[in-house]
């Protein structure tokens, strides 16, 4: 299912389903299968894959599988089992103690990096 609207699951659904908007999975949702969107709200049952900007899993909602996210927010007694990946996290910046030598060319891209940011 691809849609560029918002869309509310209340009922059982088996598919994939992948939405520019936001998806909301309600407390009677049960939901087999992959989910691609910008936002996603569990109160219900999610079995699959997940890929969204922001997902929320609310005090009554539960996933089973794999989240791939900017954001996870999971509210107490949500409930989450399976793997999660972080998207687009910036690099841990490095402890550089007073000894450490770093090439020049380094030096010249981060300073680059910095100066685009």
């Amino acid at each position: 299912m691809n849609l560029a609207c918002n869309l509310y699951v209340d009922g059982g659904f088996e598919g994939v389903i992948h939405s520019n908007k936001e998806v909301n999975i309600g407390k009677n949702g049960h939901v087999k299968g992959d989910i691609s969107t910008t936002r996603l709200v569990v109160q219900g049952y999610i079995e699959g894959s997940i890929n969204a900007a922001r997902v929320e899993i609310k005090a009554q909602g539960r996933v089973n599988g794999t989240i791939e996210a900017s954001e996870l927010v999971i509210e107490a007694k949500g409930i989450f089992e399976g793997n999660s990946v972080v998207k687009d996290v910036p690099s841990v910046p490095v402890k550089i103690s007073h000894d450490t030598k770093i090439p020049a060319d380094t030096v010249k891209k981060v300073l680059q990096e910095e100066k685009v940011s």
